[in-house]
């Protein structure tokens, strides 16, 4: 049954989007050519790529609201060294960003493992203190284009067969995240300890480890957003990414990943970020004011939130009717 109930999500969210675009299209019939699609998806490929770490950490029954916050502060520091050292190779930039970001992610995954405090309260926490590093690390200074060198702002815009590594990248940790979720004991252990945790420590897996795994996934992809992020638009600062944690778990409340833990797809992440990226580079073509944003992404989380309830409910009434006949 869980399995059908999330095809249905990920069905009726396809729709909604296809007919968000149909009514798009009447307006502005440019916007849903290929070409504009096209960019549409590179706009979005950064909240892709948190809202499937953020997947992770819910699936987990935890939530990590340090994800913009560790974004930011990996985008500075990369500036930062990128300004000390131009000459530093690409794959080494990238390869600091996701180990910084992985760090800030496993501090949150050993707060919340060994000491047992809530996630909500670690991740506030630690989103304060990361933001608060920028600051230090940055004596609150931005970092502008001109002191970036061309091959570290040039990276994410780089077009490989009509498109840019930013939206190969997610293309590709997509299809990374199909495998890890679906094939691998780590993607089912995600599930385990989100569905039930006490049963799934006489299955012998370790739901603190597993936890403290999704979190550090959370951050990898963090850090590498962070590094992707501050290179296309070519400019650090310490209030980059202001408030995209809640678009984050928005996509994901969207998408149909229960924040009870043990519930969620990919697709549903993938589909859920798409929604908020078509909005919010459609409002502004169809000449409506971006604070609708907030709004419709309000709406939608509602939506997706009564839906999911409906839907427990309706298998509560099924359990109560079979009980009633087995009387």
């Amino acid at each position: 049954m869980s399995s059908a109930l999330l095809k249905s999500r990920e069905a009726i969210l396809g729709a909604a989007i296809l007919v968000l675009l149909a009514a798009i299209a009447t307006r502005f019939p440019a916007f849903i050519t290929p070409s504009n699609l096209a960019n549409v998806f590179t706009d979005t490929a950064p909240l892709i790529l948190l809202a499937l770490g953020q997947m992770a950490v819910i699936l987990t029954r935890c939530i990590d609201l340090s994800v913009a916050a560790n974004l930011a502060l990996t985008g500075m520091a990369v500036a930062m060294l990128n300004v000390m050292m131009p000459g530093l190779p690409i794959p080494v930039i990238i390869l600091v960003a996701i180990t910084l970001g992985a760090i800030m992610g496993l501090a949150n995954g050993l707060l919340v493992w060994k000491l047992k405090i809530p996630p909500i309260v670690v991740t506030l926490g630690t989103m304060t203190i990361f933001r608060g590093l920028i600051f230090l690390l940055s004596g609150g200074e931005w970092i502008n284009a001109h002191e970036m060198s061309d091959a570290f702002k040039a990276f994410p815009r780089q077009v490989i067969l009509g498109l840019p590594v930013l939206a190969w990248i997610a293309i590709l940790v997509i299809g990374a995240f199909f495998v890890l979720i679906g094939r691998t004991p780590l993607g089912r252990a995600f599930y385990a300890v989100g569905g039930n945790p006490h049963a799934a420590v006489y299955t012998g897996i370790n739901v603190g480890l597993t936890q403290c795994a999704a979190f550090v996934l959370s951050g990898a992809l963090a850090g590498l957003t962070g590094y992707l992020w501050v290179a296309r638009y070519a400019v650090a600062y310490v209030d980059i990414a202001g408030g995209f944690e809640l678009e984050v778990v928005a996509a994901c409340v969207i998408g149909g990943i229960s924040i009870a833990g043990g519930i969620g797809s990919v697709g549903g992440a993938l589909l859920g970020a798409l929604f908020l990226g078509i909005v919010k580079n459609a409002l502004p073509v169809i000449n409506i004011s971006p604070f609708w944003q907030l709004a419709i992404t309000g709406s939608a989380i509602v939506v997706a939130v009564a839906f999911n309830a409906a839907s427990n409910r309706t298998r509560g009434r099924v359990i109560l009717k079979r009980a009633e006949h087995a009387t």
